[in-house]
């Protein structure tokens, strides 16, 4: 499989396609005024597209934070907080076909506007209900803006990597880590200083002044070249026959496996750590902070790891670490190891998703991004509510150990993908 997020730039040879001189480890690193002509590596589109990917991850992360005080509000039980978290889930599949059409036919970047919009007036909405009904009727929006935003923006990024011609994808999905970083961490710090309505409004406002000025940027830029179509050759279109449908399959699972383990660690980490571990409302959100901020620095060095391990051990020991890091966060009764297990977490979990996604593209063209990432937003929005049920089956930490399977499945799951 050819190797996606090397960054550095690599010497080019007119024989190959952009995806296989990627693949080349060992060329050396051209000096800027060297560098193939072409769109610039930082242009205004590609920043104004990870500041939303920042912006949406900020938003998630705001929400995360203040679910536990929300639970009390609507007074839920695991249970029916798990079939109101479920509405995410349902506005999300609802909106994502309806988005990939919008997509193709108005262009991803508008859409991309317009979803993160959506998504920004959606957030306050939650703090203002007063019943696990209302609570999943304004989470049904909810879910509509993050599932809509998230899809324009993936097939928004792809179009600038096939720009670029290099493998930049994974920048993006570190901006989305550092948004959720920022966004628990100052949701964290104003726990006791704001209330859930006070700061998701002024998160709200945040995500509109954001989407308002990074949008005009965005929309301003030369359009990249469109995904879609048919396959033509090498130069990152699909593999045809059932082959590699299969092929673009098994990474979608890897991608549903990995997110589901990253839904499920936002949605209940706060609450673990509150009442089975008993920390403060602080401490609990320093919980996903720590997650957070090592998912964001697992990704910043997944470029060098997988350069210098390969893209399969990389996938490989991170499954593995996530699921042994979930165990410890799960199980241990003491704050520090519970931390502990959740930054694990975060740094195993890092680049499966990414990886999957990449390479994806790079088996089945964009047709192959759009399968693997709606699974694996798919996995995403079913873990909490997962989680919620087996939590009022048995309890909340052995229904978190469910994510250590899943990781270890995502660590398997590429061996297949190997051999293929």
């Amino acid at each position: 499989m050819p190797l996606r997020n090397k960054i550095r730039p690599q010497v080019p040879d007119a024989r190959q396609s952009p995806q296989s001189r990627s693949t080349t480890a060992k060329s050396p690193t051209l000096p800027d005024s060297a560098r193939p002509t072409g769109p610039s590596a930082w242009g205004a589109a590609r920043l104004a597209l990870t500041a939303f990917f920042a912006v949406d991850g900020l938003l998630f992360a705001a929400w995360v934070v203040r679910i536990p005080d929300v639970r009390n509000q609507v007074s839920a039980s695991h249970s029916a907080l798990g079939l109101a978290l479920l509405c995410v889930s349902a506005g999300a599949v609802a909106t994502m076909p309806a988005v990939s059409r919008l997509c193709l036919r108005y262009g991803s970047r508008p859409i991309t506007v317009a979803s993160l919009a959506l998504l920004a007036v959606a957030v306050p909405l939650p703090a203002h209900t007063h019943s696990v009904a209302a609570l999943g009727g304004v989470l049904l929006l909810f879910g509509a803006g993050y599932g809509g935003a998230n899809v324009a923006m993936n097939s928004a990024a792809v179009e600038i990597v096939r720009e670029l011609e290099r493998p930049v994808m994974p920048s993006f999905h570190a901006g989305y880590s550092l948004g959720g970083l920022l966004g628990a961490g100052a949701g964290g710090l104003l726990a006791s200083t704001l209330t859930a309505a006070q700061w998701l409004a002024a998160a709200g406002l945040l995500g509109l002044a954001v989407t308002a000025a990074a949008g005009v940027a965005l929309l301003r830029s030369p359009a990249a070249r469109p995904v879609g179509g048919t396959p033509t050759g090498p130069a990152g279109t699909t593999t045809t026959g059932g082959a590699g449908r299969l092929l673009v399959l098994v990474l979608g699972l890897t991608a549903l496996c990995t997110a589901y383990g990253e839904g499920a660690v936002a949605d209940w980490t706060t609450l673990h750590l509150t009442d089975d571990v008993h920390a403060g409302a602080r401490v609990a959100a320093a919980g996903y902070v720590a997650y957070a901020l090592a998912m964001t620095t697992g990704r910043i060095g997944g470029t060098w790891l997988s350069v210098r391990l390969g893209q399969h051990r990389v996938m490989l020991l991170g499954g593995l670490t996530a699921a042994a890091g979930m165990l410890l966060a799960a199980l241990t009764p003491l704050v520090p190891l519970a931390l502990a297990g959740f930054v694990l977490v975060g740094l195993g979990l890092a680049n499966l998703f990414p990886l999957a996604i990449a390479r994806a593209g790079a088996a089945g063209g964009p047709r192959g991004v759009a399968l693997a990432s709606t699974l694996g937003y798919g996995g995403m929005l079913i873990g909490p509510p997962v989680i919620g049920f087996l939590a009022d089956a048995t309890s909340l930490p052995l229904a978190l150990t469910t994510v250590a399977a899943s990781a270890a499945v995502a660590a398997v799951l590429p061996l297949a993908v190997r051999r293929h």
